[in-house]
């Protein structure tokens, strides 16, 4: 077979904006691509702000997922967590029981003056989970290491303990500092996956548990090699994807050696729409492992097509850039 046989058709690549139920990330619609290719779709969605080079490991998730597809599972289903976004208590109670899963994410440090909303809502949720149930927490990098030391303490004892704490710190070093002061796991995101080294985390002594997210890492086969090379428990966790690159996402959940933790793959509860018939949904706080990526339905890419030119036209000059900056 011919290289230009294995190659996704990038000229027929879709772009696509599906609202959300809940600001998330600063954001009320996640778009991005949709790239056919021999072995299915792949999904390219990197966020808006990230330059070029950043972007290029999720073009190649995209274009592993399109022409050769996953290694083979050592497992069937995955557990996963439910998702808190930054709601009000009652809001946060009725996620969590309709979830049905034993484990919560929550989301803290929405903005500034946050810290009495957040206590609230780790509360509400301990309630709805009972003392049996695992909350973990993330504040996607936002506090100094003081203020991170502090609010921890604050949130554990509201949560009436936690399963761990994700990424209350920019820096390797702030993270370390962190766990140093604290009694609560650290779990690193974004500090693995933007970093250069990613052993540099285990090796600093910055986590206790790492954030696995395929679609920035450049795919299933490059997570698995940060996995290893981190040497700490492994938690995979979605970027926000529709079920088409949430398959990767939990592919690589189906195919790490260990899997000690729930996942955090329930983001579809996020999106007021998708783009396959079938989306990936747990049942009992389980998802399925896919063998193959999800085919998107026609009709539904006709709905979630990007309905502002200007915006088709920005996706289509970025996957142009960004294409020539992935290994030929």
């Amino acid at each position: 077979m011919t290289e230009s046989a294995l190659a996704p058709d990038f000229d027929a690549a879709i772009v696509y904006a599906i609202p959300l139920r809940t600001r998330f990330r600063g954001i009320m619609v996640r778009e991005g691509m949709l790239i056919p290719g021999p072995n299915g779709w792949g999904e390219f969605c990197a966020f808006p702000e990230y330059d070029d080079r950043e972007a290029a490991a999720w073009l190649a998730t995209a274009v592993e997922q399109a022409t050769v597809g996953w290694p083979e599972p050592v497992r069937d289903r995955v557990p996963v967590n439910c998702i808190v976004p930054a709601v009000g208590p009652e809001r946060a109670r009725e996620i969590v029981t309709a979830s049905g899963c034993r484990t919560a994410k929550v989301k803290v440090a929405d903005h500034p003056d946050s810290l009495s909303e957040d206590l609230d809502r780790v509360a509400a949720v301990r309630e709805a989970l009972g003392p049996d149930g695992a909350v973990r927490v993330d504040a996607n990098a936002v506090w100094d290491v003081d203020t991170a030391v502090e609010r921890i303490k604050q949130i554990d004892r509201a949560a009436g303990g936690l399963e761990y704490f994700e990424q209350p710190c920019r820096t390797i070093e702030e993270l370390a500092a962190v766990r140093r002061r604290v009694d609560v796991r650290i779990a690193a995101d974004e500090s693995i996956r933007r970093a250069e080294d990613p052993l540099r985390v285990a090796v600093a002594g910055a986590a206790d548990v790492a954030v696995l997210k395929c679609t920035p890492l450049g795919g299933v086969r490059r997570a698995l090699q940060v996995a290893e090379a981190a040497g700490l428990p492994c938690i995979v966790s979605s970027a926000l994807e529709s079920s088409v690159g949430l398959a990767a996402q939990i592919a690589l959940a189906g195919t790490l050696p260990e899997l000690d933790f729930a996942c955090g793959l329930d983001t579809l509860s996020l999106f007021t729409g998708d783009l396959v018939t079938d989306p990936l949904r747990p049942t009992n706080g389980y998802l399925e492992v896919p063998r193959h990526s999800p085919m998107p339905a026609p009709e539904l890419l006709d709905r979630y097509r990007h309905p502002n030119p200007d915006r088709i036209t920005w996706w289509h000059n970025r996957l142009t850039r960004v294409r020539a900056l992935l290994p030929r």
